[in-house]
């Protein structure tokens, strides 16, 4: 299988250095990559999250909360969402036949409604909490304006038990999907988080989704997050105590598997320039592309809550 590391619009909120860690001029903010994959199967291409998409670009005011608009500051671009990097790879929306979602947050959920054709796969307790809308973090976090028009939904319980993935439990069975691909539960972010797994000829690749947010966090010896991503996380935890154990587990994953076994996160735009660099080093077709992680023009609406549709 041929996996694409795409950066879906980045994410620029102040802080700069104490945010992602990087060195940059004072006054310049911090870069939030939205990292998804475009992985070719044979059954079609799948996309693992999608980022932002057309909809949250042209008319974020109702689709976003002005909450997270403020705080996060996407840099809109049409030319960064999914669909148009994949209609640039020279493929259309149609050929998309599947879409594995880490989570429904906002900022990887946008791009749904541009790949109407394509089925959506999805944790249970995710979907069900998305609906709900219990709270009032929820309420900003998950945008029904987003995902509401997408039809073809297919959810999966929790696993207990069976076959694990080292040593995770996982599904297997995916819809459609080649074996190649699954989902592993990684519970604390949002309460149907899940990690998904990609096997390529040589190891596995783990997008672990929001589970942690800097590279870092995964030094098996001192791991190590920056003040503004720590915040963040608590800010955004719905149950702290998985959250860490998980890192926890994930960490040990590195510490034992790291030849077999690539792990990285949504958002750390470390992570994701090693990875395109070496998936274009790995690919003839794609070497001499230019990584874009950070585009210049943020835009700051103020949408109001939309109504509550049902998945």
């Amino acid at each position: 299988m041929r996996v694409h590391h795409l950066n879906c619009i980045t994410m620029c909120p102040p802080g700069g250095r104490l945010m992602d860690g990087r060195r940059r001029p004072k006054g310049v903010p911090a870069a939030l990559v939205c990292h998804t994959l475009l992985v070719e199967t044979e059954q079609g291409l799948v996309l693992v999250d999608t980022g932002f998409g057309l909809e949250d670009v042209r008319n974020p005011r109702p689709r976003l909360s002005p909450f997270f608009l403020t705080l996060n500051r996407p840099s809109f671009n049409e030319e960064m969402t999914a669909i148009r990097q994949i209609e640039r790879l020279g493929f259309k929306a149609g050929d998309v036949r599947h879409i594995v979602l880490t989570h429904l947050d906002f900022d990887h959920a946008g791009g749904l409604d541009d790949f109407p054709a394509a089925r959506v796969h999805v944790m249970a307790a995710e979907a069900e909490a998305a609906v709900a809308q219990a709270t009032w973090l929820d309420r900003r976090r998950f945008r029904p304006r987003q995902w509401s028009t997408q039809p073809h939904w297919v959810t999966y319980p929790t696993p207990r038990g069976g076959e694990r993935w080292y040593g995770f439990e996982c599904v297997r069975e995916l819809a459609g999907l080649p074996p190649e691909i699954l989902m592993v539960p990684l519970v604390g972010h949002t309460l149907g988080h899940t990690g998904v797994a990609v096997q390529l000829a040589d190891r596995w690749l783990l997008h672990a989704g929001d589970a942690y947010f800097f590279h870092e966090e995964m030094d098996p010896h001192q791991p190590r997050c920056t003040p503004g991503l720590l915040a963040y996380q608590e800010l955004m935890q719905k149950d702290g105590r998985l959250r860490k154990l998980n890192q926890e587990r994930l960490r040990e994953l590195v510490r034992l598997h790291s030849q077999d076994v690539r792990v990285f996160c949504a958002h750390d735009a470390v992570e994701f320039e090693r990875l395109e660099e070496e998936s274009r080093a790995y690919d003839p077709a794609l070497r001499g592309q230019t990584v874009v992680v950070v585009e210049a023009k943020v835009q700051l609406p103020e949408p109001p809550l939309p109504n509550i549709p049902t998945v």
